[in-house]
């Protein structure tokens, strides 16, 4: 499913994507794959414009979604939770953001999720730039479970479309894609 209502930003969203996040070449994924393109989501989730653009789309999908935090494993998501919630901040109702660290330290409180308590009752949404096989929302559903919170989707910037979005279904998650990789035109006119 895509998300986005607003169709002028969303449109400007895209052309900041296709322009700044697509690089081509000969890269390994987080997965382990091999690829002749990367999708660099940071190029946007760190600029100013894109990630006001992002937060906002997000925030929208909080609020259609009724969710009580956002975040996700560190480092994809922790621009667009700490954005989304920053956001929410100047509305009646303030999500607070999360992030899921990819080891538990081993000092102070060792935590996993650093940000205010997740418990019993709350709706999370966890959000990632780019998603190829799920596994870092996969990671941090780990994480989240044993708080008792529900989560209640997950939102990515661009689903390269290669399995993650099955893999998610299967661990009982909706995925909610600003994009589709499909929805970029090929190789040459990206670059």
């Amino acid at each position: 499913m895509t998300i986005a209502t607003d169709t002028r930003l969303r449109d400007e969203l895209r052309e900041l994507v296709a322009m700044r996040a697509f690089k081509f070449g000969s890269f390994t994924l987080t997965s382990g794959r091999a690829s002749d393109y990367y999708v660099d989501g940071k190029q946007v989730t760190l600029d100013g414009r894109g990630l006001y653009l992002v937060a906002r789309f997000t925030l929208e999908h909080c609020r259609d979604l009724g969710i009580d935090a956002v975040g996700g494993l560190t480092l994809g998501a922790d621009p667009i939770a700490a954005a989304t919630a920053a956001l929410s901040g100047d509305t009646d109702h303030p999500i607070p953001a999360f992030i899921v660290r990819k080891e538990v330290k081993a000092h102070g409180t060792s935590r996993a999720i650093e940000g205010p308590d997740l418990r019993a009752g709350m709706r999370v949404l966890l959000v990632d730039d780019t998603m190829t096989t799920g596994g870092t929302f996969l990671q941090a559903q780990e994480a989240v479970i044993p708080t008792g919170a529900t989560i209640a989707g997950a939102l990515c910037v661009v689903d390269r479309e290669e399995g993650g979005r099955e893999a998610l279904e299967a661990a009982g998650i909706t995925l909610h894609a600003l994009f589709q990789r499909s929805e970029f035109s090929p190789r040459k006119s990206l670059a």
